[in-house]
C-alpha cells in the first residue's frame, strides 16, 4: 500500500477514536445544557478563536437551520464594542481545547454582567474556561493528529461532534421536521427535495379534467388543448369528485385494439377507475418515487375526500432536477 494512502487512513481513524471518547463523556450536564437551550428566550451566542472559532460559527449555522436562533460572535472583535450582539436572555456556547483562550476568557466577565449563561466546550472543567462558565461540557483530554501533532485536527473535529448533537438533540426537543426544515432551506438542492406536492401540481386551466358523460373524443381534445399538453386528464363527477383518469397511453392501447368511432365511445367505458392519487402535502421525492414505481408519468393529485385538486406530470419533477 502507498504509504500516503496508509498514512492517511491512519489520520482518520486516530480522528474517528477522538469523537468517540468525546461520546464517552457526554453525562447529565449535556442533557441540563439541552433543557436550559429550549427554553431559552433568546439566541445560543457561539464564540471560540482561532480554529475553535470557525467550529463554533459551523454550530452557529446548525443551530440557526434547525430551528434555534444563533449568531457568532468573534471574540477579539466582541471586546471592541461586538459585546452589544449579546443580550439577557442569550446563551455564550465558548469553545476552547485548552480552556485557557485568553481572548475567549476576556468574555465571562462583560458576558455574566448582562445576565448571560456561559456553557463551555473544552477538554476539562478545571480550565479556566470550566470554572467560569456555568456548566461545561467536557472532550476530554485529545491529542492532534499528524507528524508534528501541533495543527488542530482531532479537537475541532470532537468539537463539531459534540456541537452537532447538541444542535440535534435540541432539534429533536422541539418537534422541528421536514416542513419546518423546507421553510430554513429554500434554496438549491435540498430545498428542492423538500418542496410538497402542491408548490409543484398543475392547477386551474392548467389542470385537465372532464366530466362524466363526455365522449372519448372530447376527452382527447381537452388532453392537446390544455396548456403545457400533459397527455393526460382526470376524470370527475357534478361535485368535482375524481372518479378516473385517461392517459394517451391508454388511447394508444385502446385504438390499437378497437379504433371504433371516437365520438361514439363514452369516457367511463374506457377510463381507469379509482386512479392512484397523491395528497398536496406529500414531498416531491415522494411523488418521484410513486411515478417511477408504478411506470406513470402523470398523477392526480386529491385531498382527503377525493375532490380533485391538480395533476402532477414527472417532467415538472424532472425540470427542477427533483430527483
Amino acid at each position: 500500500m502507498d504509504p500516503c494512502i496508509q498514512r492517511a487512513r491512519s489520520i482518520i481513524a486516530q480522528e474517528a477514536e477522538a469523537v468517540s471518547g468525546v461520546a464517552e463523556h457526554v453525562n447529565e450536564t449535556f442533557v441540563h445544557v439541552t433543557e436550559m437551550i429550549l427554553g431559552l428566550g433568546g439566541r445560543v451566542v457561539t464564540t471560540g478563536m482561532g480554529k475553535a472559532g470557525i467550529i463554533a460559527e459551523k454550530i452557529s449555522a446548525t443551530f440557526s437551520s434547525t430551528g434555534t436562533p444563533s449568531i457568532f460572535l468573534h471574540p477579539a472583535e466582541a471586546v471592541h464594542g461586538d459585546l452589544g450582539r449579546i443580550a439577557a436572555g442569550d446563551l455564550l456556547l465558548a469553545l476552547s481545547k485548552s480552556g485557557e483562550t485568553e481572548e475567549v476568557l476576556r468574555l465571562v466577565g462583560p458576558v455574566k454582567a448582562v445576565g448571560v449563561s456561559i456553557i463551555a466546550i473544552t477538554q476539562s472543567e478545571d480550565s479556566a474556561l470550566g470554572r467560569h462558565a456555568d456548566h461545561t461540557l467536557e472532550l476530554g483530554r485529545i491529542e492532534e493528529v499528524g507528524r508534528y501533532r501541533l495543527a488542530p485536527s482531532a479537537s475541532t473535529i470532537a468539537m463539531l461532534a459534540l456541537g452537532d448533537a447538541l444542535a440535534l438533540i435540541v432539534q429533536e426537543g422541539r418537534s422541528f421536521g421536514p416542513e419546518d426544515f423546507a421553510r430554513y432551506h429554500p434554496g438549491g438542492d435540498l430545498g428542492r427535495q423538500l418542496m410538497k406536492v402542491k408548490e409543484l401540481m398543475r392547477t386551474d386551466e392548467r389542470n385537465p379534467q372532464i366530466q362524466t358523460g363526455a365522449t372519448l373524443l372530447e376527452t382527447i381534445e381537452v388532453m392537446t388543448t390544455t396548456s403545457g399538453r400533459p397527455g393526460a386528464t382526470s376524470v370527475v363527477d357534478d361535485k368535482g369528485a375524481l372518479i378516473g383518469f385517461f392517459t394517451d397511453g391508454d388511447l394508444r392501447r385502446l385504438l390499437a385494439t378497437d379504433p371504433g368511432s371516437l365520438s361514439s365511445i363514452n369516457i367511463e367505458d374506457v377510463m381507469i377507475t379509482a386512479p392512484r392519487t397523491i395528497s398536496p402535502d406529500a414531498f416531491a421525492t415522494e411523488a418521484l418515487a410513486l411515478l417511477h414505481k408504478h411506470h406513470i408519468d402523470q398523477i392526480p393529485v386529491a385531498d382527503q375526500n377525493n375532490c380533485l385538486l391538480g395533476l402532477l406530470d414527472v417532467q415538472d419533477l424532472l425540470d427542477l432536477k427533483i430527483g
